[in-house]
């Protein structure tokens, strides 16, 4: 289909007339033909914000060129930030839509709103992919992935994470914990390759589960996750070291002692915001250390752990929070049931991309 064809809606024209870095395109083209599979027939929604727009306009000039109908929500638009609900036009622009894309920076306490928009993808079923906190960095290295032979690693080792029941994890910085899993607690990849089964964020590269228990010292020296993330940064000069016994947040420690108050208070929002609700693995090769932007850093390979909301609606955890925060710990050594999987941050089961 022609760009003559393409069918223009509201919003997006003004995507049209933003100028772009040239070089968000390879990135931009891997999200729009290869993880997401865009089809002429098929309506895409694109919401994004004041911040991210640049970046929305490098994914709508793919788009042009595939010929698809597009929404285009710019947040700001319709509702001052930081917001706890979803536009209506944005929802409503979702459930005519097969594929979606969020490409915006969190705020402070939008989850909700975020969680409005993912109820929507999840029950239509929407090929969905979550760039939250995208930016040009990540634009030019995590979403220049061959996200292909990504989604052949990853496939490789969730099929070896399926057979474990316990994992145990190890740094030079001191983590020493050990993970238990039972088959009832659904292992998911989200390595690029997006389905309708499950959205994803781009750039994709994971495996991960809600773990049954988790027991050990969890030191995040990569990042903590959502607007913390980009208030903090890298934490390898001021680790936070992270206690846990029954996958329950006991101890904490840490020199930067604001960074402690704001995460023990993120933690402590509900009474399952302490709780590990996600255990994970990332699998993007084309990662190789922590930027401080938790979208493309709980890519690289190594450990990232969440607490919070344990996303039951796919790993069939049976219970549910209203935060989730996820945190990265580099350079990690991981045994599966004994089995030295990664050393150090580098693969060493037998596989082939």
């Amino acid at each position: 289909m022609t760009q003559a064809s393409h069918t223009v809606l509201p919003g997006a024209d003004k995507l049209a007339r933003l100028p772009f870095n040239p070089e968000f395109t390879p990135g931009a083209f891997s999200a729009i033909n290869t993880c997401l599979r865009l089809q002429p027939a098929e309506t895409i929604t694109i919401i994004t914000d004041e911040a991210s727009k640049e970046i929305a306009a490098s994914l709508y000039a793919e788009v042009l060129k595939v010929g698809s109908r597009c929404h285009a929500i710019i947040l700001e638009d319709y509702l001052p930030r930081p917001t706890k609900v979803m536009p209506q036009e944005a929802l409503d622009a979702l459930e005519e839509s097969q594929v979606s894309i969020f490409c915006a920076q969190a705020q402070t306490g939008e989850l909700a709103a975020r969680r409005q928009m993912s109820d929507v993808v999840n029950r239509r079923r929407i090929r969905h992919g979550h760039m939250v906190n995208i930016n040009a960095q990540i634009m030019v290295e995590g979403m220049r992935a061959d996200f292909l032979a990504v989604d052949r690693l990853s496939q490789q080792l969730i099929d070896r994470a399926r057979q474990a029941r316990t994992i145990t994890v190890k740094t030079k910085l001191g983590t020493d914990l050990t993970a238990t899993f039972v088959p009832e607690l659904k292992w998911l990849k989200t390595s690029g390759i997006i389905s309708p089964d499950k959205w994803g964020n781009l750039p994709g590269g994971e495996i991960f589960t809600s773990p049954l228990r988790v027991d050990g010292t969890f030191v995040v020296d990569g990042v903590v996750g959502d607007y913390l993330c980009e208030k903090y940064g890298v934490l390898d000069k001021t680790p936070l070291t992270i206690e846990i016994v029954d996958s329950r947040i006991v101890q904490m420690h840490c020199d930067n002692k604001t960074l402690l108050d704001e995460f023990n208070a993120y933690t402590h929002t509900d009474e399952n915001s302490d709780r590990v609700g996600e255990f994970a693995i990332g699998t993007n090769l084309a990662v190789k250390k922590a930027i401080g932007h938790i979208l493309q850093d709980e890519k690289l390979p190594t450990l990232h752990m969440a607490f919070g909301h344990p996303y039951a609606e796919h790993t069939g955890a049976n219970w549910a929070s209203s935060t989730h925060i996820d945190c990265v710990a580099q350079h990690c050594s991981i045994w599966f049931d004994g089995e030295e999987i990664m050393h150090e941050g580098v693969f060493t089961f037998p596989h082939t991309l």
